[in-house]
């Protein structure tokens, strides 16, 4: 049951993924055949179902790549559903409050952490993982199992420090184009205020023993944002990557 990432993570080591949108089992194995830490199933964006993503969990893990899903929203459905299927992290996005997050915590994680029920599901291999040892169970799952709140609106930039000390929040996911947006400058990465926000998001998460990831448009971006201290980034996404390949390669044959 250990986890990879948070594995690495705890060496001192950076960790590169990507989003996928264009699902189905052969392209996320050959993102893990590429070499990337982790996978993004994008049930917020993209167009997955609960089945779809479990099998592209499968896919993730058959190639040694964790599976990390962007589940809709924080409710017990969107949560229990994506850890039922075996996700190894959990990005929750649009959050704003500290109650908001406290309510994440409580039904992301087992007992006594949260209220997360027990599942006959493939995250406990149908019961058979968990068999005798519920407890010990329990405890391997909230220390495995990472929940990630998105930083994408003031809301959330405000608590910072408040949400990277709840017990149970593992660290934040920052999303820089929607975090931009709602400071009312969008798309505007060299923005003081931006900068400080990145800041304050990297302390309060040092300050917590967190680690902080954040969207990244390219590898260059994703460098940077590890040399400036975040522990992992998210590297556009499969859909972006796949048609820029192929206009790479139409522009070599007609010049």
């Amino acid at each position: 049951m250990e986890n990879k990432l948070k594995t690495k993570m705890n060496r001192g080591e950076a960790v590169y993924g990507t989003f996928t949108h264009i699902g189905g089992g052969t392209a996320v194995e050959c993102l893990g055949l590429a070499g990337l830490d982790f996978v993004v199933i994008d049930t917020e964006h993209g167009p997955f179902s609960v089945q779809d993503a479990m099998e592209l969990i499968r896919a993730a893990e058959l190639r040694g790549m964790t599976p990390v899903v962007r589940v809709q929203d924080y409710s017990r459905p969107s949560l229990h559903k994506m850890l039922n299927c075996g996700a190894k992290a959990i990005i929750i996005p649009c959050m704003e409050s500290v109650e908001e997050v406290k309510l994440l915590v409580e039904q992301g994680k087992f007992y006594p952490r949260g209220k997360h029920c027990f599942p006959y599901s493939r995250n406990s291999c149908w019961g058979q993982e968990s068999s005798g040892h519920l407890t010990e169970f329990f405890n391997k799952n909230n220390e495995n199992t990472l929940l990630v709140p998105q930083c994408e609106t003031i809301g959330f930039l405000d608590h910072i420090d408040e949400i990277m000390a709840i017990d149970g929040v593992d660290g934040v996911f920052v999303g820089p184009f929607d975090l931009t947006t709602d400071m009312g400058i969008p798309g505007e990465f060299t923005a003081p205020r931006y900068l400080e926000a990145r800041k304050r998001i990297l302390k309060a998460c040092h300050d917590n023993g967190k680690f902080a990831w954040i969207f990244s448009p390219d590898s260059l971006a994703a460098q940077k944002n590890v040399a400036d201290g975040f522990d992992g980034a998210a590297i556009s996404m499969d859909t972006v990557v796949y048609t820029n390949a192929f206009k790479k390669i139409m522009e070599e044959l007609h010049a």
